[in-house]
């Protein structure tokens, strides 16, 4: 057998010098595998090769889960950040009237929503509703039961803190003009102490992927928790 080199002088000596960056890269090994599994013929069963093969798709799974991690990681701070941001801008406010307006303003681009509501509940429902007016639309005041109401639709189930959905909403008045547009919504529970009757915070969305039932709710919970505190002050 010739011992000659078949291979070019610059490839063969810049091998020789490196050998790792040849097993660095996958195609390449691939290749010289198969060429191996050529050369013994079909009836040769190479056990190390099979195993080279698994090993190989099991390192791909954990390189994908790890891919995976770290885009939820980033994603999750950067979640936490705007809710951060969202509650600084929150309490900057002196007045109930300014408290109200940063809601449906600078908090809904901070949190990237396209409709942001405080409900109220009272017994005065509508009446009441009227008088408040002049506070914005950001405010909504419905009938004792009218948050159990929305968050179940009528339906007898235990009510989570935080829930979010995809809608398509049929009852513009809750939304008004932009009824039409919101397909998603992440609706907030609002305790505001013993003898007040309960709220709730609804952000909307016109992506329908924004709020989803498979999402977590830690944020969302936590901002709803500041929310409600400012809110008991304010009622007092």
């Amino acid at each position: 057998m010739s011992t000659k080199p078949q291979i070019d002088a610059a490839v063969r000596e810049r091998i020789m010098s490196d050998p790792e960056f040849l097993l660095e890269d996958q195609d390449l090994m691939r290749a010289l595998v198969a060429a191996n599994e050529s050369a013994m013929g079909k009836n040769i069963v190479d056990l190390r090769g099979i195993a080279m093969e698994r090993l190989e798709s099991r390192l791909d799974r954990l390189e994908d889960t790890h891919r995976n991690v770290i885009a939820a990681a980033y994603e999750n701070l950067a979640g936490t950040n705007q809710v951060h941001r969202a509650v600084l801008r929150l309490l900057d406010a002196v007045k109930f009237e300014e408290f109200l307006g940063s809601l449906g303003g600078d908090v809904a681009d901070i949190l990237r929503v396209d409709a942001m509501i405080l409900v109220l509940e009272s017994d005065h429902g509508a009446e009441e509703e009227g008088t408040l007016s002049r506070l914005g639309d950001v405010l909504h005041v419905g009938g004792p039961g009218y948050v159990s109401d929305y968050i179940t639709r009528g339906r007898n189930m235990a009510m989570r803190p935080v829930t979010l959905r995809q809608i398509k909403a049929e009852d513009d008045s809750l939304y008004g003009d932009k009824a039409e547009y919101i397909r998603s919504e992440a609706c907030i529970r609002l305790d505001f102490g013993e003898g007040r009757l309960p709220g709730m915070l609804v952000m909307g969305c016109e992506d329908p992927h924004q709020f989803t039932p498979q999402q977590g709710t830690d944020l969302l919970a936590f901002f709803g928790g500041v929310f409600e505190r400012a809110m008991r002050r304010w009622l007092s």
